[in-house]
């Protein structure tokens, strides 16, 4: 039986001063949950609501892996690896969700 493939995703609030790092399955549905506030306790107190980061892994374990090297990166290696992707820290939401 195959593994469940995962996600790496980075969120941040709407002036960009906070990111959460976090790994999930279900991309659309995590990002669903921060745009309404049904995130973790860290992302609904600073309102990290917009998704500008993510990557796809074969297995989650994989993503938990990369999930905790990111989360041992300083903030200007985390910021030049989202803009590799999301050059304007645009949210990705609408992209996300249509991935479903």
């Amino acid at each position: 039986m195959r593994a469940k493939g995962g996600y790496v995703y980075i969120v941040s609030n709407i002036n960009r001063s906070t990111i959460y790092i976090g790994v999930t399955s279900n991309l659309a549905e995590r990002s669903y949950q921060h745009k309404h506030g049904e995130g973790c306790d860290f992302t609904k107190k600073y309102n990290c609501t917009d998704t500008l980061y993510y990557e796809f892994f074969e297995s989650i374990e994989e993503a938990i892996q990369r999930e905790k090297m990111l989360k041992k990166w300083n903030r200007t290696w985390k910021i030049r690896l989202i803009r590799e992707m999301n050059p304007l820290l645009k949210d990705l939401y609408d992209e996300v969700v249509e991935m479903k």
